[in-house]
């Protein structure tokens, strides 16, 4: 029997197009109240760390800031076991500083809670 507030499949297909329709309201919607994001960059161990609804929101949208025709294109099936998920991709987008195109794997590590996102934990492929 399925538990209530379970994340599905379905649910972080609905993530992942939010980021592709650059809509800031439904990502958020995805997760809980006292959400972490990870990001795949930055200076710490666990990149830029993001805590918080109004910062996580923050975070999300830097990237669109940073590559507006961002995109990601599911790899495989999602995983999900208990409280605990991932997702792989692969991310496309044009870096609006200097016009270089990306594109590299990446994947997210997810730990829910009451059927949402508590912690995006994102990695990926980087060229040296």
């Amino acid at each position: 029997m399925a538990q209530e507030n379970q994340v599905t499949p379905e649910f972080l297909a609905s993530f992942t197009q939010a980021w592709n329709d650059k809509d800031i309201d439904k990502l958020m919607s995805h997760m809980a109240d006292d959400c972490v994001f990870m990001a795949s960059v930055g200076l710490e161990t666990e990149g830029a760390l993001w805590t918080g609804t109004e910062k996580v929101r923050e975070g999300f949208a830097s990237l669109w800031i940073g590559y507006p025709d961002a995109h990601f294109e599911a790899v495989g099936e999602d995983i999900i076991l208990g409280d605990r998920g991932c997702s792989e991709w692969i991310f496309t987008g044009t870096r609006k500083t200097d016009g270089t195109k990306v594109k590299a794997r990446g994947c997210d590590v997810y730990t829910f809670k009451d059927g949402k996102i508590l912690i995006k934990n994102s990695m990926r492929k980087q060229k040296p």
